[in-house]
């Protein structure tokens, strides 16, 4: 495939490694990255797909916008009924959140929003479904203890060894790693950053 370059540099709004590598995965390689500075605390009865993509507009605004330019930010939400699962400090948060999560459904919310050369900013969810595996008391010490989900959504990595605990999703996978990449590739297509040579 020709990894001409985009048409519109596009800047990621986002210092996850993972939302890079995923942008790699359809062949994009952002001119810049620029990691937004924002306030991420949920509102006080905030569901968590309003919540998810505020805080992608949010820090798509946080970005300084050059002329020509075009800034793409992600959001990725664990959410449990009504309630939000935060973002794993530690390894007594990671588990915390496993307990929680084992034996029953989730789901997890990854917004997108694109503000494109033009200023206009539009934004995109994927809302993907997960069953997690009852899990034993000692699966989730040693996947705390391994640190893979400290600072994730949810206390966990689904791209890493917390694969073995999904025994059912519907949805977006990448979506569920840091960027829905179908409703991305749409969102870059239609401002200019990506192109069909077919």
């Amino acid at each position: 495939m020709d990894a001409a370059r985009p048409a519109v540099p596009l800047v990621l709004a986002s210092s996850s490694p993972r939302r890079r590598e995923l942008l790699a995965q359809i062949g994009v390689t952002p001119a810049r990255v620029a990691s937004p500075d924002i306030d991420e605390s949920a509102r006080r009865g905030e569901l968590p797909r309003a919540y998810a993509l505020r805080m992608a507009v949010e820090k798509a605004a946080a970005v300084t916008h050059r002329p020509g330019e075009a800034i793409l930010a992600g959001d990725t939400v664990v959410a449990l009924g009504r309630r939000i699962l935060p973002r794993a400090a530690d390894a007594a948060e990671v588990a915390a959140c496993l307990t929680l999560l084992s034996g029953r459904r989730h789901r997890v919310y990854s917004a997108i929003a694109l503000v494109a050369a033009d200023g206009m900013v539009r934004t995109r969810l994927s809302e993907t479904i997960l069953s997690f595996k009852r899990l034993h008391p000692c699966e989730i010490a040693a996947y705390a203890a391994c640190g893979e989900g400290e600072g994730k959504a949810g206390g966990y990595a689904v791209q890493g060894r917390a694969a073995m605990f999904v025994c059912w999703l519907a949805g977006s996978h990448s979506g569920v790693v840091g960027l829905p990449l179908a409703e991305t590739a749409s969102l870059l297509g239609a401002a200019g950053v990506m192109r069909s040579d077919g």
